[in-house]
């Protein structure tokens, strides 16, 4: 077969292949082109999901009359100009193919100017320029796409409801916004009010927009940099999850991107703070020289590449785990109200609240009368623990009750304790037990409901994680070899990975037809669960062709705490009540169990005399 070149209008559609999947593709190319354009506000109206019509107009620098027709030429860009500017990228796009791209499925329409003389009105139909005119002066672009893909009828085929394409664009919204927080975007569907920021440059406020106000208000503030690196957004606390991933946005130089390793470090940083299968919501903007990030590797510029990832992912969980070392994550519970009175003000205070300078036990938040309703969680008014250990300490001293919940082995070689300024929650005081399962313990700030089994999971999970993590190298002859049968796939990877195996002091000897015989294993091995780990070993060989021996640790932590706590319907008497709480203070993370369900719920003198009136 004869090779030709093709002509500019096929190949401009096999470029719109990759480019522009659905409309909120073009939203996405058009609407970075204005951010690049330097405007300060941005207006986005959508006609059926933007299949329809999308349009969209911006107050930023306009092009001149010769730049608007060489911009929907292929690889025309004003972005850069050689091969070293590719690598320095500090624009949002740069490649010259959307415009050209999007004009080659649509009839499009531009009006632009620069503001000091008349502008500029193009209209182009599959990608052919079909007018030109003089415009009108108003400094800023206006595009608009009609009737995307009325030439391409396969690609419509593919495009999911109306309500599902709608979905898409607000999702981009919100993550433009979030990047921008600067920008004033304004976005409307079928003449109705869509999403709008106010460009204060507060990225607070758009989160309040993105997720609403009683998210935000549980978001703690982040910040933190390296010589390489500038991290700020925000966090949630560990009792706001969500289903999937998608709640965690992920900043780099102003550009939203997806990052798996980047989402995988963020989620880390919860670790044990987080239920199965739930996940946080994050903001985070990452600052970086250009020349650390390669944004050419996907054609949408959603995937990137990273120079020195290893200490950026560090520096990521390394400042959220900070913040949650600071934080108190207590839920509080509070009355959700049915309806309003009357019409009132919301106001939210985005300003990070200071830690007073005189201390005092009792909650400093604003009464605010609301009335009676169900219950949600709210964040916690409770002075810090530190405030809070110290005041008690002082006001009362009660003798330590002698029943241990942990083992008497452990019991021995259990760190000393640490000073009362360390306490990251209140000294609680019970005075009962609800079914077996929740202690009930009171102070002067209200009620406390705390899980027994979920703190004596964190009790000893802590416990077991300093025990097991003192050894390294060091093995354990065994009386009694142990016999493991593995199929014949798992033969040929331990047979591969015997090194790796053996440097990690598992010694697999062949005993017969797949089957291996281990006659010492090293020494922190969790006693009764060797044969668990040394199967989980074998599983991380096969799947990551490696061994991580501190998941390992971390997981053998987590089954010997959960295998060896007081489950439900197990009653306490006073004595073992004390000592469970006063070993939760002493926890470095005294607000969940490993596997990330809260400990502890607090109900203020406020809110339960709410409940019973006694303030209205």
């Amino acid at each position: 077969m004869k090779i030709v070149q093709m002509p500019d209008s096929l190949a401009n559609k096999i470029a719109a292949g990759e480019v522009v999947e659905r409309p909120a593709s073009v939203v996405k190319e058009l609407v970075e082109n204005s951010i690049d354009a330097n405007s300060k506000w941005i207006k986005i109206e959508l006609t059926e999901a933007g299949l329809q019509q999308i349009r969209i107009t911006d107050d930023g620098d306009g092009m001149a009359e010769e730049d608007c027709e060489r911009a929907f030429l292929r690889h025309a860009t004003s972005k850069i100009r050689d091969e070293n500017d590719l690598f320095h990228v500090n624009t949002l796009g740069f490649r010259g193919e959307a415009l050209a791209s999007i004009a080659s499925v649509s009839r499009l329409s531009v009006k632009t100017s620069r503001g000091h003389a008349a502008g500029t009105l193009l209209e182009l139909e599959a990608g052919r320029i079909t007018n030109k005119t003089k415009g009108d002066a108003r400094k800023g672009t206006e595009i608009t796409v009609d009737d995307l893909f009325f030439n391409t009828p396969a690609r419509l085929k593919y495009m999911k409801s109306l309500h599902t394409e709608l979905g898409h664009i607000t999702d981009l919204l919100n993550r433009l916004a979030l990047s921008h927080p600067d920008i004033r975007f304004e976005a409307i569907h079928n003449g109705k009010g869509l999403f709008q920021t106010a460009g204060t440059g507060d990225m607070l406020q758009v989160a309040s927009k993105v997720y609403g106000m009683g998210v935000a208000r549980k978001m703690l503030p982040v910040k933190n940099e390296s010589l390489d690196f500038t991290i700020e957004g925000y966090i949630a606390k560990p009792e706001v999850t969500r289903a999937n991933r998608s709640y965690i946005s992920t900043i780099i130089n102003g550009r939203y991107i997806k990052s798996i390793p980047l989402t995988q470090a963020i989620i880390r940083a919860y670790h044990t703070l987080l239920p199965i299968g739930r996940y946080p919501i994050v903001v985070l903007a990452i600052q970086m020289d250009p020349i650390l990030v390669d944004v050419n590797v996907h054609p949408t510029k959603l995937e990137v590449r990273f120079s020195k990832e290893k200490e950026l992912f560090a520096l990521i969980e390394d400042t959220i785990r900070r913040k949650f070392r600071e934080a108190t994550l207590i839920p509080e519970v509070q009355q959700k109200p049915v309806k309003k009175e009357r019409t009132e003000q919301q106001h939210l205070d985005f300003n990070t609240p200071q830690a007073p300078e005189n201390t005092s036990p009792l909650p400093t938040a604003p009464i605010v009368k609301e009335p009676r309703g169900e219950w949600t969680w709210e964040e916690s008014s409770l002075p810090s623990a530190a405030e809070q250990g110290a005041s008690l300490a002082d006001q009362t001293a009660r003798p330590k009750p002698a029943v241990p919940p942990v083992d008497e082995e452990e019991k021995r070689v259990a760190p000393p304790e640490s000073p009362s300024e360390t306490r990251r929650i209140p000294a609680m005081y019970p005075i009962g037990q609800l079914q077996g399962t929740y202690i009930l313990a009171q102070n002067e700030n209200g009620l406390y409901m705390i899980d027994q089994h979920a703190a004596q999971e964190r009790i000893k999970y802590e416990f077991f994680k300093r025990r097991l993590g003192r050894t390294i190298r060091e093995s354990q002859e065994l009386l009694l070899p142990l016999t493991f049968e593995f199929s014949r796939q798992e033969s040929i990877f331990i047979e591969q990975y015997k090194d790796k195996l053996e440097d990690v002091g598992l010694f697999f000897e062949p005993f017969g037809h797949q089957t291996y015989v281990i006659r010492s294993h090293p020494n922190w091995f969790p006693a009764g669960y060797e044969e668990e780990v040394i199967r989980e070993m074998v599983e991380q060989v096969i799947q990551m062709e490696k061994i991580d021996i501190e998941t390992l640790r971390e997981e053998a932590a987590i089954l010997m705490s959960c295998k060896r706590s007081i489950k439900a319907n197990h009653y306490l008497n006073q004595d073992e009540m004390s000592r469970l709480l006063e070993d939760l203070r002493e926890s470095t993370d005294p607000f969940t169990c490993p596997h990330g369900r809260p400990i502890i719920v607090h109900f203020s003198t406020y809110e339960l005399e709410k409940m019973f009136k006694r303030v209205m």
